[in-house]
């Protein structure tokens, strides 16, 4: 049986104080019930392993510290979303959610309004029209008013073999014959897209169900673009669909065609749109 020492003193320094009779804290040789697991006396005050500066008790917290994993909770207002990893946006410098990551998303207050070469690209795509109709204004009207009308038929054959989010509202949806990169198995892919989303997460979506590489989030990589028929420019990601086919004279309708291709980061158009569409 141990020996009990009753009244030994607290071994923390500048304490020294006596342990009261039947202190079960003070037994030689091994703790007593009630102690922290160590040899040695403690005085009531210093019983606890915090108290008394234990080494068992460093080891816990150092163990607790390590597996601790840090989350990235998103900006976006409402928005209880968290990541493993940062995505900052490159404008604001604040962290959101893969779904709220683009300008248009996450209404980021540092979305700049369309640049003037927009006017200039709404010009080239009268041009072209206007050059394939005959190079006539009148013409080149008719033929924007024949593309519509011929795009509201497609829209109708589009519908029953599209692919898309089937939880999206038949309200939003907004069709597109997608015409996929060159080299691709497929031509093209009938697809129906949420017409408030930004194209960034049209391009996502599409790579998506055509199973395309999509490595748009590589700085050095060829980016995924979304390319509007028939002057073959690149839509600004950051921009909704919306924005590109409620304006009369934007070139993007509901039933019409657009191409995906990969551009490199100075490539603004993409070449040879008719190769596409034979």
């Amino acid at each position: 049986m141990a020996e009990l020492d009753i009244g030994q003193h607290c071994q923390v320094q500048h304490c020294r104080q006596r342990g009261d009779a039947g202190s079960p804290i003070f037994v030689r040789g091994r703790p007593g019930p009630g102690s922290d697991g160590r040899g040695g006396g403690g005085g009531l005050e210093h019983r606890s392993k915090d108290s008394h500066g234990c080494p068992e008790a460093n080891v816990i917290k150092e163990r607790l510290k390590t597996d601790e994993h840090k989350s990235y909770p998103c900006s976006f207002k409402g928005c209880a979303e968290v990541e493993l990893v940062a995505v900052i946006c490159p404008y604001c410098e604040k962290n959101f959610c893969l779904r709220h990551r683009h300008q248009s998303d996450h209404e980021c207050e540092k979305l700049e309004i369309p640049k003037p070469r927009m006017a200039a690209t709404q010009k080239l795509v009268r041009d072209i029209v206007d050059a394939k109709a005959g190079g006539a204004a009148s013409k080149g009207r008719k033929g924007a008013k024949s593309s519509r009308t011929a795009a509201k038929v497609a829209l109708m054959k589009l519908k029953m073999h599209a692919d898309g989010d089937k939880s999206l509202p038949q309200t939003e949806r907004t069709y597109f014959q997608v015409y996929l990169p060159k080299g691709s198995q497929e031509k093209s892919k009938a697809m129906f897209f949420c017409l408030r989303w930004s194209i960034g997460k049209v391009v996502d979506v599409a790579a998506s169900l055509a199973g395309l590489r999509n490595e748009n989030n590589k700085l050095t990589a060829k980016k995924l673009r979304l390319c509007h028929v028939p002057s073959g420019e690149a839509l600004p990601l950051d921009h909704t669909l919306e924005r590109w086919i409620t304006k009369e004279e934007c070139p993007l309708y509901n039933g019409g065609n657009v191409i995906l291709e990969y551009l490199n980061e100075e490539e603004q158009f993409v070449k040879d749109v008719d190769s596409y569409l034979e």
